[in-house]
């Protein structure tokens, strides 16, 4: 039987992770889209709510493993850590990262990890003047830039791990859908 698929979709603001888990969620048929925010302390209290959260979500990816149905996450611990690297929480977080991240690998799913990014950081600022969005890190290009480069980092150390890691251009969207297409044989189950 067939592994269900457990897609993670992470990168910095502005690189369409709203616009491509929409997409997965739209055309993986049995499939349920998460949207985590983390939480807003950047206190080393907020890292100890993180950690307890985290290891509730890979409890629950646990006991979610024998239904039929792929899951996909709008952002999850990987962002912790990206946003901890860059100085933006109080706190060191790779120690709990690390073994969060061993957990993961040791769940019963085809693991996809979705790192999106902007070949044209110019697009950050078109994308990021938009009207709504939330005010949990400082829209800027340099956020966004640096954010990028560290996810690069995060991506790196993730290979060899038995996890699929897909590294996205989302510059244009249509050329990102058939990306994705091919990689998920999207055509075939439409």
């Amino acid at each position: 039987m067939e592994k269900q698929k457990l897609i993670i979709v992470e990168g910095p603001q502005g690189t369409g992770k709203t616009t491509l888990t929409n997409y997965l969620r739209d055309n993986i048929p049995g499939s349920n889209l998460y949207r985590l925010s983390g939480q807003k302390d950047k206190t080393n209290t907020g890292k100890e709510y993180s950690k307890k959260m985290y290891n509730a979500l890979l409890e629950y990816l646990e006991s979610m493993q024998e239904i039929p149905m792929d899951l996909i996450f709008d952002r999850t611990f990987f962002t912790e850590e990206v946003y901890a690297r860059l100085g933006y929480k109080e706190y060191d977080f790779t120690d709990i990262y690390n073994e969060l991240v061993n957990k993961l690998i040791g769940l019963n799913y085809d693991i996809y990890f979705i790192s999106l990014y902007l070949e044209n950081v110019e697009l950050f600022r078109q994308r990021l003047d938009r009207e709504s969005h939330h005010n949990y890190q400082s829209f800027s290009i340099e956020n966004s830039v640096n954010q990028q480069n560290t996810y690069s980092q995060l991506v790196e150390g993730l290979m060899n791990k038995g996890i699929n890691i897909i590294k996205l251009p989302m510059d244009d969207f249509a050329k990102s859908y058939e990306i994705i297409d091919d990689v998920f044989k999207l055509k075939e189950i439409r």
